[in-house]
């Protein structure tokens, strides 16, 4: 990494392997039925942002890391809940939330740690993983109806760490790649 290069980075839980698998059951379940144009979001790319740094020079990630390694958290368990899309007018996103009222807590926590070092507070932050990006809708009446009757498993898993990472846009989709892991 050369000194004025920046760098694209943000912050998230990771999941466990059984929640990946019902996600990825779930991805194929939407894909069969054919009722979009878009990307489903790679198995090893799926996580749940807790903040988005943006792009950040290598003093900032510094600082930033240095901030994060002060957040004193207990691990905690979540769950796979519904699955949905932001706006029903114009489909872009499908998501599937992650639940656990100390997801929201911990990134309050974070959101904090990383305002000392000049970070905005997030306004808008929802507790989604983001399966699937849509260019074109082909009905999106019957895709809506088709979501919201989908149903999955209920996974629970254990949150044990948070994780900086860097994200490299490429042609064939982001590529991330872990900078720092901070322990619960």
């Amino acid at each position: 990494m050369t000194e004025n290069k920046l760098i694209r980075c943000f912050i998230a839980l990771e999941l466990s392997r059984e929640a990946i698998n019902e996600i990825e059951e779930i991805q194929k379940l939407v894909k069969k039925k054919n009722f979009f144009y878009g990307k489903f979001t790679e198995p090893e790319n799926l996580h749940l942002t807790l903040k988005f740094l943006g792009e950040i020079s290598e003093e900032r990630i510094k600082e930033v890391q240095e901030s994060l390694r002060k957040v004193k958290f207990k691990g905690f368990d979540v769950g796979l809940g519904e699955i949905g899309c932001f706006s029903e007018k114009i489909v872009r996103i499908l998501w599937i939330k992650l639940l656990g009222k100390e997801i929201w807590e911990l990134q309050k926590e974070i959101d904090l740690a990383v305002n000392e070092v000049g970070f905005n507070k997030e306004e808008r932050f929802m507790s989604h993983i983001t399966i699937a990006r849509i260019k074109k809708i082909i009905n999106k009446k019957e895709f809506l109806e088709y979501i919201r009757n989908l149903k999955h498993r209920k996974i629970k898993f254990q949150i044990k760490e948070f994780v900086l990472k860097k994200s490299e846009l490429m042609p064939d989709g982001p590529v991330y790649t872990d900078l720092e892991r901070y322990k619960l």
